[in-house]
């Protein structure tokens, strides 16, 4: 089977994002439900409300400090800057999820959630600009980041929750299908694959608070798991940036 061309591959890259984009908008706005802020573990310890729906949070600041120094060392990856980006989100994670489940509600998930688009835009760029060409990185990173904050603050104004469930939903597209598409130009890439899987069952936990509060016997909750197995996802990413190495390509002789 022949490989597909450079202009093929750019252009899906290209295309299926946008699609999704406006598939997305074909629906009516998406409100945000408020039964979203009743938590299943609502106990408190030591006088914090929610208690291990907000301890659980630590993993995030551990795995995002372990990648930020990681990209600030001797040894960091390529896109030094965007990598770094990405662990830096997933550290303030900690901070903006661990004050929504202090006090859930509207007005606090928004810091839950401007952290999480940082991340999830600056991991988009750095796989793209990897596989694509490292220089699309230094025109790409801003805006990609532009328009996570902007899916936030337009749920905050409108209610309408389809830009950032795109934003949310672009990297467990665009991940795969690069890996699909290009060549890979650095080993363990296949990492990026268990790190998504790691998140798509971490929103499947999610979903299924109050079944996974019962079934342990209440004593940890879908919305915990959920924040336990996001923090493996990202540390999957930061594995994969810790072992990999570049792949020589030696020319064919005819």
């Amino acid at each position: 089977m022949q490989a597909p061309t450079n202009r093929f591959r750019h252009a899906t890259l290209v295309a299926v994002p946008l699609l999704t984009l406006l598939g997305i908008f074909i629906v009516d706005p998406i409100p945000q439900s408020l039964a979203y802020h009743v938590l299943a573990d609502a106990r408190a310890c030591w006088g914090i409300p929610n208690f291990l729906n907000v301890a659980s949070n630590i993993p995030f600041l551990v795995v995002g400090g372990l990648g930020f120094l990681f990209c600030l060392g001797r040894q960091h990856p390529t896109l030094r800057t965007t990598w770094a980006t990405f662990f830096l989100g997933v550290a303030l994670v900690c901070v903006g999820s661990a004050y929504y489940h202090w006090q859930p509600g509207n007005s606090t998930l928004v810091w839950d959630r401007l952290p999480m688009t940082v991340a999830f835009m600056a991991l988009t760029t750095a796989v793209v600009a990897e596989h694509v060409g490292e220089s699309v990185d230094r025109y790409l990173l801003a805006p990609a980041l532009a328009i996570g904050v902007a899916a936030v603050l337009w749920w905050q104004y409108s209610d309408d929750l389809r830009l950032y469930i795109w934003v949310q939903a672009t990297p467990l597209i665009i991940v795969p299908l690069l890996l699909w598409l290009y060549p890979a130009r650095y080993s363990h890439r296949y990492e990026l694959l268990y790190a998504l899987g790691f998140y798509l069952l971490a929103k499947i936990f999610e979903f299924y608070d109050q079944e996974l509060y019962r079934l342990t016997g209440e004593t940890v909750s879908g919305h915990t798991l959920k924040h336990l197995l996001a923090a493996v996802s990202t540390y999957w990413i930061y594995r994969m940036l810790y072992r990999r190495q570049i792949i020589v390509t030696r020319p064919t002789h005819r």
